[in-house]
């Protein structure tokens, strides 16, 4: 039966019995009277759950193909000495032969002035290229500091917590259940099973100067960006608008939003901005300058 006739013969059963409800007295219609067939077409058509029109159908993705998004960070003031973190417990290996230990939320590179571990990640994708990969990750600790400052992992992929120290740490991912005492030369998995929609903290409950931060996202469209300054940002959906999203530790705006003056960007106070991306394009933003002030310098 074609669409078009059976939605007319529907029409005409629903108005049928919308006026027999109405209590209006007899009705006359002209032709024959519904029939068994017509019900039993009704009950076919609604149980079928075909859609009236297709229209209606939810497009989630305009766009086609893959893109890649890159720039670098430079820091707009004069570098300074990291400040050296007071460390008051198992100094013979945390402070071993004099070591010191220096605060990380804060790396700038005196020769070039990149700002290391600014987080780039997509709020929301409507695509993704890549499935979630089945190898660990290894995020380590050694001589009383987390050897990442800044950790990004996918929902779904295993972490080895590892302890690469003579001593046990306490190794605790804010909103998360992680909260071990992992051994020395020890580890433990962990899986995150949702989105931090920030960068949440990872600190040790028993040497209190230690402090990293970890990412989990669902699409791993993130990035950290490095010494120098630099990320990139791979497979992106093309042919659609992305918004982006900026954070940094030190960072003044909203829970560490890193906001700049870009007006071509339309970059905001809470540090994101939205681009369009050509498929097959390589879309640099270039030298991107973060001045002291937004940072709390």
């Amino acid at each position: 039966m074609e669409w078009s006739g059976t939605w007319s013969l529907l029409r005409s059963v629903v108005c049928v019995a919308g006026l027999l409800a109405a209590g209006c007295g007899p009705v006359r219609v002209a032709g024959p009277a519904v029939s068994q067939e017509a019900v039993a077409a009704l009950r076919e058509l609604l149980g079928a759950g075909v859609e009236p029109a297709a229209e209606t159908a939810v497009v989630a993705s305009s766009g086609s193909g893959w893109a890649s998004l890159k720039g670098r960070f430079v820091f707009g003031g004069d570098p300074t000495q990291p400040a050296a973190l007071i460390v008051d417990k198992d100094t013979a290996v945390c402070s071993k032969d004099g070591m010191k230990l220096y605060d990380q939320s804060l790396r700038i590179d005196a020769s070039t002035k990149g700002l290391a571990d600014v987080v780039v990640f997509v709020r929301k994708a409507s695509r993704v290229k890549d499935p979630v990969p089945a190898e660990q990750l290894v995020f380590d600790q050694k001589n009383c500091e987390f050897l990442s400052p800044v950790f990004v992992a996918r929902v779904g992929q295993p972490v080895d917590v590892r302890n690469s120290d003579p001593i046990g740490h306490n190794t605790n991912i804010s909103g998360t259940s992680f909260n071990q005492l992992i051994p020395s030369g020890g580890g433990a998995v962990y899986t995150p099973d949702r989105e931090t929609g920030m960068p949440v903290s990872v600190t040790c409950n028993i040497h209190p100067w230690m402090k990293a931060y970890a990412v989990f996202r669902k699409d791993g469209y993130v990035a950290v960006s490095s010494a120098d300054g630099s990320f990139q940002l791979e497979d992106l959906p093309a042919g659609e608008p992305i918004e982006f999203q900026v954070w940094h530790a030190r960072s003044t705006g909203p829970n560490g939003g890193l906001g700049l003056d870009q007006p071509s960007l339309k970059w905001t106070s809470k540090g994101r901005f939205v681009i369009t991306l050509e498929q097959d394009e390589v879309k640099d933003l270039g030298t991107l300058e973060v001045p002291a002030s937004a940072l709390g310098i």
